[in-house]
């Protein structure tokens, strides 16, 4: 039976159409897969430098790698492995490490350790499927272990299978057309085809430009065409998301971060680079790195770590200002702008703790040498014979005691102020007024003041003012402060305590005419131990302002010091009102 010419004319365009489509399908679904293959690269590379980020925080030095690396996996959907420069397993977030082989001669991990980051995928015996990995290394100077994501590679082959089916399905479609309208094929074919064009070029979907007129494979390409435009708008908008997670994290680190380019402009910096660099928000950013911070050290560091294109470190002083910083300048050769990224770590705070605990060393054991020296001197003396004596060796041992009775003292408040600044001690907080919380200290240390021979006021406003407060505590406060006053001020001066309503809080004031505090002092006056040139001839432990200042701040209150010379001190704290 011979074919008639329609198919005679139909059937060579079938054939036509369903090669051309089959060879389509073929290179889309390669084209496909390997554009979401370097999609997938680039993504893992990134959570990769994400993860080196992190081991880079000195909060993660002492950290279980294996609980961070199952931590990152969960955050990140995906396999993190952690890889010793030596190959071995350190951290696995789907496997023991102390099970797993050693990952040097992987070809992701040999080319890491080799160009800084590499990518393999192969069938994964751990996952059962498909994966591809992406290992990052930083380098041997920075003492951080190679980094492999991995994810597996199902979803990539559910996709071209799926792009397959639908080219597939238009093929027959469109040699079903073809077969029964060759006569109009020129003209009601090109001219969808047109105006599908046109669409494209003008980078509108279909949907939303005039209606598509002709044949079925027409409107079945332009529905291909509208789901890969929804699918790369979905992928766009999730790279955008991980984009913006990132730089939310970074945004509230309180290590500082700047990122240049390769011209050496600042492409990014977060809040606190800009604190630490003293730059107003917006001012940098596009701006050379020259032009816009003006800490030489800052400058010159950075200058170092692009000529050798190697890490740097150092320490660097703020100028003008107390403030030290930790510098560590990263080139970024994996990224396509090029640059450096600035690591700038605020150690001010870490230096003045340094600082205080140096002082207290230095103050505990010039308290604790001088009793132990007289403790030491008396026992002495009373072994080379003294002790045969009745009357010395009595005076000797009540010295002896007297020594003994401040060093327990000493210890006594060391532990309770210990005791305060860990919480251990609760705070019974109860409503009292003003007027019965100063009277049992008052009463006991006015004895104390008339035998000083000083001047004894009280001054309380005639309207009645209630605070929560514990009363024991806040009692110790005054009298540490009533105390203090009474020691320095010689005789025939005053000691008068005032009270006050201030807004919301009480302001509770001992003033005195003694000897003042000089003003270098007057930040350090509530530190343990520290005492002002006035106090060292005074005796004490050095430890009952420092308690009083907890207490106050326990409270919710404030505690300071005001002073002149010439004219006396004034220590002032609030407590909240009832």
């Amino acid at each position: 039976m011979r074919l008639g010419i329609r198919w005679r004319i139909a059937l060579p365009y079938i054939a036509v159409v369903v090669l051309s489509t089959l060879a389509l399908t073929l290179y889309l679904s390669q084209q496909l897969r390997r554009s979401l293959m370097e999609q997938y690269r680039e993504r893992l590379r990134s959570q990769a430098q994400v993860v080196h980020l992190f081991l880079r925080q000195p909060s993660t030095a002492q950290a279980n790698l294996q609980s961070l690396a199952a931590d990152w996996a969960s955050q990140l959907d995906t396999r993190v492995t952690l890889i010793a420069r030596d190959g071995a397993v350190l951290a696995d977030s789907q496997s023991d490490p102390a099970t797993m082989d050693n990952h040097r001669d992987r070809p992701e991990v040999a080319a890491a350790l080799i160009e800084g980051w590499g990518a393999s995928s192969r069938y994964s015996a751990t996952t059962g499927s498909d994966t591809l990995y992406v290992a990052l290394d930083a380098g041997p100077s920075a003492g951080l272990p190679v980094v492999r994501v991995a994810i597996s590679l199902q979803a990539v082959g559910e996709e071209v299978a799926a792009l397959r089916r639908i080219l597939v399905s238009g093929a027959l479609v469109i040699a079903l057309a073809v077969a029964g309208l060759s006569s109009v094929l020129a003209d009601r074919l090109t001219r969808p085809l047109r105006r599908l064009t046109e669409q494209v070029r003008a980078h509108q979907p279909p949907a939303a430009g005039p209606a598509l007129e002709g044949f079925d494979e027409v409107r079945s390409l332009a529905a291909a065409y509208s789901g890969l435009t929804d699918e790369l708008a979905r992928r766009v908008e999730a790279l955008a998301q991980e984009r913006n997670e990132v730089s939310l994290v970074l945004a509230h680190l309180d290590d500082g971060v700047v990122i240049t380019d390769a011209a050496g402009a600042v492409r990014w910096a977060n809040p606190a680079a800009l604190r630490l660099l003293s730059l107003r928000d917006g001012a940098a950013n596009g701006r050379p790195l020259l032009e816009v911070v003006s800490t030489p050290d800052v400058i010159a560091l950075w200058q170092t770590g692009r000529q050798t294109g190697e890490q740097q470190e150092t320490i660097i002083e703020a100028p003008g200002r107390t403030a030290f910083m930790r510098l560590v300048v990263s080139p970024l050769p994996g990224s396509p702008a090029g640059g450096e990224m600035l690591l700038l770590q605020d150690l001010t705070q870490v230096r003045r703790l340094e600082t205080i605990r140096r002082d207290f060393i230095s103050n505990i054991s010039h308290e604790l040498r001088t009793p132990l020296a007289s403790l030491k001197a008396l026992v002495e003396t009373l072994q080379d014979g003294a002790l045969e004596d009745p009357a010395v060796s009595g005076n000797f041992l009540r010295r002896m005691e007297i020594e003994v009775d401040s060093l327990t003292q000493m210890v006594q408040e060391l532990l309770e102020l210990s005791r305060i600044e860990s919480g251990q001690v609760p705070l019974r907080l109860a409503p009292i007024s003003l007027e019965q919380l100063l009277a049992e200290p008052l009463d006991r240390l006015r004895p104390q003041a008339e035998r000083a021979e000083l001047r004894f006021a009280v001054n309380l406003p005639t309207e009645p003012i209630t605070v929560l407060a514990d009363a024991d505590r806040v009692r110790q406060v005054i009298a540490n402060l009533v105390h203090n006053a009474v020691k320095f001020t010689p005789a025939g001066g005053r000691v008068s305590i005032s009270a006050m309503r201030v807004r919301h809080e009480a302001v509770i004031s001992v003033y005195d005419t003694g000897i003042g505090i000089p003003a270098k002092d007057l930040p350090r006056i509530f530190e343990r131990f520290y005492k002002a040139d006035r106090a060292r001839a005074g005796g004490g432990t050095g430890l009952g302002l420092a308690i009083a200042k907890h207490i106050v701040q326990a409270h919710g209150g404030r505690i300071w010091a005001e002073s002149d010379e010439a004219t006396g001190s004034v220590l002032r704290f609030t407590l909240p009102l009832a």
